[in-house]
């Protein structure tokens, strides 16, 4: 007779156990950002969790972190995207921006630059990728990092070099 299967956590439970550290996450995420009007701390959450939701049963916390980081990275993605698609006008005539609606520009062009060098870079190297979404995109430290990915924090602080090297030599405009 084999040993009955764990028992997995749902989403629902992983989110109350976790909850005081994804609002620090997220908040931390906002305020690295500039707290340009992305989403509220809280609204960042909440849809987070509506993307995690329709998942059963994680295979420990590690894993519900990993795709959090990534949840997290699509909807600050989704909602920059939305943000500068309003920005353009669809025929509006312009008008001029003010101080804060230039810094959530520049933010949400941010977003949207690394979103996309991103996409190349998980195409050559996964973990590097996983790497920043912890830590650009999710504000993970990098022991955190760490406890997500499974790795050492001296393979996140190698990673996260090397990720950041091609991400700048990617995202420069000259």
């Amino acid at each position: 007779m084999s040993a009955p299967e764990p028992r997995r956590e749902t989403s629902s439970e992983l989110v109350q156990a976790l909850y005081s550290e994804l609002k620090q996450v997220a908040s931390r995420e906002r305020w690295r950002l500039g707290n340009a009007p992305t989403l509220q701390t809280t609204a960042l959450i909440s849809e987070t969790f509506l993307k995690l939701h329709k998942v059963e049963g994680w295979n420990d916390r590690e894993h519900f972190l990993r795709a959090a980081a990534v949840a997290m990275r699509q909807v600050l993605v989704d909602a920059a995207r939305e943000r500068f698609a309003l920005k353009r006008g669809g025929g509006m005539v312009p008008d001029t921006m003010s101080a804060a609606e230039r810094v959530a520009a520049e933010s949400d062009d941010q977003i949207l630059h690394v979103d996309e060098a991103l996409a190349r870079l998980a195409e050559m190297d996964g973990r590097l990728a996983e790497v920043v979404e912890c830590r650009f995109f999710a504000g993970y430290s990098e022991a955190e990092t760490a406890q997500a990915l499974q790795v050492s924090e001296r393979t996140v602080r190698r990673d996260w070099i090397k990720a950041k090297a091609w991400l700048a030599v990617e995202l420069d405009p000259g």
